[in-house]
């Protein structure tokens, strides 16, 4: 199917089998997120690969750095040459390979093999996942009208999330059994004979991942069109230095483009940050085990699904900007809850609780419930703000230009990235100074990635918004 093809289809975007094709990227890409670097497989490496927890935390948080820093440096330079050379996918087939190579080869990190060949792979999948993910975002404004882009972005994280948590799901229900206890999340022995005290369970994620990626990227290079054939590759790499420097200097004088890449920015540096820390500082209060921090996980991604497709309603009707608007106001909520909660109360204080009974169960505690239920506001916002953003960006700019935008788009994503969490962590190490108790300053630690929000507000709130219509380029 041609684009020519698709700019006469008059069905709607969500009736296209193109555009299901792509959405079914994000649904194919997920689980390798929510299952292998943030639930399962991270935990492994830091708590069994490693002689001991600090060590597999710093491995683990190192490896995140470099993969980071080497997708900020290569996203816009690769987005600049496939400009240039035209089509997408043999860029997302290309990544694709490493990315799946390097997760197979992740099961044979057993407790006590190298560190650093862990760490290697990890990056290099990460480095296929993210650089694939700058090529298909920069399908969506050859694919679809700038009035569809918001609510079809939404859907397509929606669907992403509802792959990785029927992934989850399954690795703790059937895979990943307790080291102490040796049954999964279901009280069940894990399937296939695996060993949880070699970490077989959390280890055969990485591979079943690589695998669930390749069979649901395939409606994407069956269905979907791609642009047609540039420049050669060799060409195309000699000019695309050029064009990365180009785009630095014009995007600039995009004001309102530019406005908005500052103030997503600062604001996407909280969303990560709250991501990242908001289950271990649940943990340290708490002292959740897997099985908590694996439940917190579902329910925060059950929530978002509804969530990306109700706000891909409120996109198409009221524009990217609003639906970031709301989101940032609901992480900002979402914060102050947190912070509010201790174990004996929450609201700082105007709600108590009464001491909870030992062996009560999963979440007892009705400072526990307090927290779950300011985590399902981070839930609502947590998609909806990185689709609409993504479709924001989408809308602003156009097909011929997208990969090198998309590539920007994802450096200035990452450039920043240690910022938030530098920031929790420098404030909780001066409130420990300052003789406040671990808690205390955790939460007041915490409490800094309320500033990341209010300035990304404000930014936003004086940013005009991307235009919400356009003739039609592609059905």
């Amino acid at each position: 199917m041609t684009s020519d093809d698709l700019t006469r289809d008059p069905r709607p975007a969500l009736r296209r089998p193109g555009v299901w094709g792509w959405m079914a990227f994000d649904f194919a890409a997920q689980p390798f997120f929510t299952v292998v670097i943030t639930f399962v497989f991270g935990p492994y490496f830091v708590s069994q690969l490693a002689s001991d927890p600090a060590t597999g935390q710093e491995w683990w948080a190192w490896s995140a750095a470099i993969a980071g820093f080497l997708v900020a440096l290569g996203s816009p330079f690769l987005g600049s040459v496939a400009d240039r050379a035209g089509p997408r996918k043999p860029w997302i087939g290309v990544f694709a390979v490493l990315k799946i190579s390097a997760l197979c080869l992740l099961w044979f990190a057993s407790p006590g093999s190298s560190l650093f060949v862990a760490s290697l792979l990890v990056v290099l999948a990460s480095i296929g996942a993210e650089f694939s993910i700058v090529f298909n975002d920069a399908m969506i404004p050859r694919l679809l009208r700038n009035e569809e882009i918001g609510r079809v972005s939404n859907v397509a994280w929606g669907l992403g999330y509802a792959g990785g948590i029927v992934f989850l799901i399954v690795a703790l229900a059937f895979l990943a059994g307790s080291k102490e206890t040796g049954l999964t999340l279901l009280g069940l022995a894990p399937a296939f004979g695996l060993d949880p005290a070699a970490g077989e369970g959390a280890r055969a994620t990485a591979p079943l991942a690589a695998l669930w990626y390749l069979v649901f990227i395939l409606p994407m290079f069956v269905l979907t069109p791609d642009r047609p054939r540039g420049e050669k590759v060799s060409a195309a790499v000699r000019q695309g230095l050029g064009d990365l420097l180009d785009t630095f200097r014009e995007i600039r004088d995009r004001k309102p483009l530019f406005q908005f890449l500052i103030a997503r920015m600062i604001y996407q540096d909280g969303v990560n940050a709250l991501i990242v820390l908001g289950g271990a500082f649940a943990a340290g209060m708490f002292g959740w085990t897997l099985t908590e921090s694996g439940l917190f996980g579902i329910i925060l991604n059950v929530v978002a699904i509804p969530s990306c497709f109700a706000a891909g309603l409120i996109d198409q009707r009221f524009g990217s900007k609003a639906v970031v608007v709301i989101a940032i106001l609901c992480l900002t909520l979402a914060t102050l809850g947190i912070i509010s909660t201790s174990p004996e109360a929450t609201l700082f204080g105007l709600l108590s609780f009464a001491p909870t009974a030992p062996g009560g169960g999963v979440f007892a505690s009705g400072a526990e419930k307090s927290y779950i239920v300011f985590g399902l506001l981070i839930g609502l916002a947590f998609g909806p703000i990185q689709a609409s953003s993504r479709s924001w960006m989408a809308k602003s700019v156009s097909p011929e230009e997208a990969g090198r935008y998309f590539g920007f788009y994802a450096f200035i994503g990452r450039a920043t990235s240690f910022l938030a969490p530098a920031a929790v962590a420098l404030t909780t190490g001066l409130a420990a100074a300052s003789a406040f108790d671990p808690i205390t300053a955790s939460r007041i630690g915490m409490a800094s990635l309320i500033a990341f929000f209010a300035v990304g507000l404000v930014l936003v709130l004086r940013t005009q918004g991307p235009p919400e219509t356009s003739v039609a380029r592609a059905g």
